[in-house]
């Protein structure tokens, strides 16, 4: 355990920032804890930081010690409402990088029709080797163009063709024998989680994201779920209008920052 000394908190104690495990740091005055923060990287190598205290000089602190021991650049995210936190890391030098606006989408709407030679499939119908062609053609074009950053926390990056795909979770556009589109869904929360909706550029503003969206929503339907989630980085215009055109209402929104030294 490392300790780091720290000017004297509202008390008579002096409040110190001790290192307890490689991820995490406590605030500790007077032998209680009165503050924590917490270190995870996720699977694109991102290293975001969350801070749990009550008293801004504790949170400095932490701050202060995490970003010492963390390489540049480093991230948050905060539910836009949450003034004062966003506040308390700005402080701390982060600045926004992007957006995120959170949806809800009934799933009780009328089915799209697919683009001639379109056909929606799903399920059992979906198939590893294609969806994985298909998954592979999308990640590269987005990374050329707006980056994969702008992606959904959830939405895995590139693993050098290590990471599994699972079929099940998918519905996709086939047009003869080639994959043109695809929509995930995860069913880990309360309501489904629509995860990534993409058509590749070539095959784009013929109808097949929203004849894959409202297919989807109504198979969630039938399923007796009444809604949807998802979330899209305010920059996704296209996504936006597919969302808002199939009913989506806005329920939140949540800012990712970032702290780079020099550039806050």
């Amino acid at each position: 355990m490392n300790s780091l000394p720290s000017r004297p908190g509202l008390g008579a104690h002096a409040v110190t920032i001790s290192r307890v495990a490689d991820n995490q740091w406590h605030a500790i005055e007077n032998d209680l804890v009165v503050g924590r923060g917490h270190a995870s990287r996720r699977l694109d190598g991102r290293i975001f930081l969350s801070i749990d205290t009550w008293r801004d000089e504790v949170f400095d602190q932490l701050a202060a010690a995490m970003l010492a021991d963390q390489r540049a650049p480093r991230y948050t995210v905060v539910d836009e409402t949450d003034r004062d936190l966003a506040a308390s890391w700005v402080r701390a030098g982060f600045a926004t990088w992007r957006r995120e606006t959170e949806y809800v989408v009934r799933t009780e709407f009328p089915t799209a029709a697919a683009p001639d030679g379109v056909v929606i499939a799903t399920g059992d119908q979906v198939a590893k080797a294609p969806l994985r062609e298909l998954d592979l053609a999308i990640r590269a074009e987005v990374e050329s163009t707006v980056g994969w950053y702008t992606m959904p926390a959830e939405v895995l990056p590139w693993q050098g063709g290590t990471m599994p795909i699972d079929p099940s979770k998918y519905t996709v556009a086939m047009q003869g024998d080639r994959y043109v589109g695809l929509v995930r869904v995860a069913m880990m929360t309360r309501r489904p989680r629509i995860g990534l909706i993409a058509v590749l550029a070539a095959e784009q503003r013929r109808g097949i994201g929203r004849a894959l969206l409202s297919q989807l929503l109504a198979g969630l339907h039938r399923c007796g779920y009444e809604a949807a989630t998802t979330e899209v980085d305010e920059t996704n215009k296209a996504a936006t209008a597919l969302f808002e055109g199939l009913g989506g209402r806005r329920t939140g929104s949540s800012l990712e920052l970032i702290h780079r030294p020099g550039k806050a």
